[in-house]
């Protein structure tokens, strides 16, 4: 099945220019392609429309959760008809398991498991398997070791029409893809009335398969509709995929339990020559444990630690398998604001590395622990298919693949135009940035203050405060609750501006917001680098008065390189739209209520009266309605609030 883009609009602006050029850059091979694309030039709908025409395989990295929801929730609205799945780390909480020798601490591993998102884990890998016309939006979970392909598919439970299979084969089978035998159905189990199945599949809540026996002979399988309990479709043929990616092949655990107790025995041997005999107890007592739980129920807690053991496609020290084995040859990969992205992934190799040999080191892991990893950055770049790397200000790193050579998108759809820059001496700064935020207050405005510390946040917020400013600082010690209100009263009029360190993250797209300043924007350091001014400038693209204040004694290089980049492509987009009669016009974008104002609309309750644990209970239920609406927006807010509230709780 081929790629269909359904959209209302067509390509404009930059974006014709862009997907044709990328395109042939695809075709005529090249494995690297960087598209340089200014904030609000539509980056999103030009990648959608190369994933149409390129039409392989297609893989979205993201630096984090956020933007890899919100990709996710546009390219599913843009491919109705194709596969678009999301693949994230299953865990609301993770703590890794961790020593820390200089004070002798030991940290257990502490997790929270989302069922959601391992469903939807499960939905991902078994759609690259079986579709042709699938699109992944990933963290960088996606290159964490993963189950070898032939291993998952080889757990794959096949069923048939008019074929002999008795019940206690089917049991055995769905145990074996770890589903659970329940009462009522839940995603990765399944219930027994008679000679009826029915099994609630792992990668979805929307229906169930029916599987009806006479005998020892499967005479029905159907899809039910979970709600209506319609039957959605009868099929001849039904494969069932494994509940989560630890199902066994067979009954394998017995030669893994000597494999393991053969690699137990051997360290031990080494931590007693070497008369380290409390890193000697301390491992025995472990890895025992574990091998007896692996014997009674073919898990334990921690089991990635031992998954070289149940890999039969590769060796000890050998690469692992991750999402990205899964894709076709030649897959296209979209590496989303690269200049995040990459560096991640560089990283992630080595600090799990460190922790992992500290915990072998004094006795906690077995060295097949460290087997159990993230891919280093040569295997993930020897795993890629063709690369387009996407971002409003490329790295070193990514220029130096296509040799310096990038395709630019700087003109808006819109018509709105990079911001004017203006740069003022530190003399009087707070006088003249409040004469600044009152004059957008009086045209119904707003402005977004850009600091070097914590202290500085609140401190100036503190005292415009008091000079009659309405103004709200931002800073990671707020939860998510209290951001996501702050930027809202913003965007409604409640604060005249909101201050803080790293505004990229918080206010990605508020059109309200007409002017950005800057502090200390001559210091050195990565928050007044080259990238990360450009990108601060870019938070007032949005609206047709966007306005950029640079407050520094000196001209740092950052700063000219930044400002020289603003002008050019502001003369170019004003010479477009002149050439087109384009007005620019701030872009409308709604306001939406609270999620838990509508959260309490909706149950007639207010949620500050709630006992913790019934809030916990509520905020579940509504989350997981929201996820089976594909609501995952909504239910990602609510998980991270259920977050804070567990967090506060302990």
């Amino acid at each position: 099945m081929k790629y269909k883009l359904v959209s209302k609009f067509k390509p404009s602006g930059d974006q014709p220019k862009a997907i044709k050029e990328i395109m042939a850059s695809l075709n005529d091979g090249n494995k690297y392609n960087v598209l340089l694309g200014a904030t609000g030039t539509g980056k999103t709908f030009t990648i959608a429309n190369i994933i149409e025409k390129y039409n392989k395989q297609t893989l979205v990295l993201a630096p984090n959760k956020t933007l890899a929801n919100q990709l996710y929730l546009e390219l599913k609205s843009l491919f109705p008809n194709n596969r678009v799945e999301y693949y994230i780390s299953n865990f609301d909480f993770y703590q890794p398991e961790a020593y820390k020798p200089n004070s002798d601490t030991y940290i257990e591993k502490s997790s929270q498991q989302n069922w959601q998102l391992e469903m939807m884990r499960v939905a991902a890998t078994t759609s690259i398997l079986t579709r042709k016309d699938t699109i992944i939006v990933a963290s960088v979970a996606a290159i964490f070791g993963h189950r070898h392909p032939k291993e998952y598919e080889g757990t794959f439970l096949e069923l048939a029409k008019d074929t002999n299979n008795k019940r206690k084969n089917i049991f055995y089978n769905l145990i074996r893809l770890n589903y659970q035998r329940k009462d009522s159905l839940s995603p990765g189990s399944f219930t027994v009335k008679g000679d009826v199945i029915e099994i609630a599949p792992s990668w979805t809540d929307q229906f169930h398969v029916r599987v009806e026996l006479y005998g020892d002979t499967i005479e029905y399988i159907a899809e039910i509709n979970n709600i209506s309990k319609d039957v959605i479709k009868q099929h001849d043929r039904y494969t069932i995929y494994p509940a989560t990616f630890h199902a066994t092949e067979d009954d394998s655990i017995l030669p893994i339990v000597k494999e393991i107790e053969k690699d137990l025995n051997i360290q031990l041997e080494a931590f007693k020559k070497d008369n380290k005999l409390l890193e000697a107890q301390r491992l025995e007592q472990k890895v025992k444990l574990d091998i007896e739980q692996l014997k009674e129920f073919g898990m334990v807690s921690g089991i990635e630690n031992y998954s070289v053991y149940f890999d039969k496609h590769r060796s000890r020290g050998e690469t692992p398998s991750t999402l990205l084995s899964y894709f076709e040859e030649n897959y296209l990969m979209i590496i989303d604001e690269s200049h995040l992205s990459i560096p991640q992934v560089r990283g992630m190799f080595q600090g799990d590395k460190s922790r992992k040999e500290t915990l072998v080191k004094y006795g906690f892991r077995l060295p097949t622990a460290l087997d159990n990893r993230p891919l280093k950055l040569e295997e993930f770049e020897a795993r890629t298919g063709k690369v387009i790397f996407l971002s409003a200000t490329p790295a070193q790193y990514e220029l130096e693949k296509t040799n310096g050579k990038y395709i630019e998108q700087i003109i808006r759809p819109t018509g709105l135009l990079d911001p004017m820059i203006e740069v003022r001496k530190e003399t009087h700064q707070l006088d003249d940035l409040m004469e600044e935020i009152f004059k957008r207050k009086e045209v119904d405005e707003r402005v977004f203050v850009n600091t070097t510390t914590k202290k500085l946040s609140e401190d100036i917020a503190s005292f415009m405060n008091e000079k009659g400013i309405s103004i709200a600082y931002i800073h990671s010690d707020l939860k998510t609750l209290e951001r996501e209100e702050i930027l809202r009263k913003l965007r409604i009029g409640v604060y005249d501006a909101v201050v803080g360190i790293n505004l990229l993250r918080e206010g990605i797209d508020i059109p309200e917001v007409s002017l950005v300043a800057i502090l200390d924007a001559d210091k050195a350091g990565f928050m007044r680098g080259t990238s990360s001014l450009i990108q601060l400038i870019g938070r007032s693209a949005r609206n047709e008065n966007g306005k950029v204040i640079m407050y520094a004694n000196d001209y740092s290089q950052a700063m000219e390189e930044a400002i020289n980049v603003t002008r050019r492509r502001r003369k170019m987009q004003m010479e477009f739209n002149k050439k087109h009669n384009i007005i620019p016009k701030t872009i409308v974008k709604p306001i939406p209520k609270p999620v838990l104002e509508e959260f309490e609309q909706k149950h007639k309750i207010k949620f500050s009266s709630l006992k913790t644990q019934e809030k916990i209970k509520q905020l579940e239920k509504e989350m997981q309605l929201a996820a089976s609406k594909h609501d995952y927006e909504t239910a990602i807010k609510l998980r991270d609030i259920l977050t804070e509230i567990k967090g506060d709780k302990k």
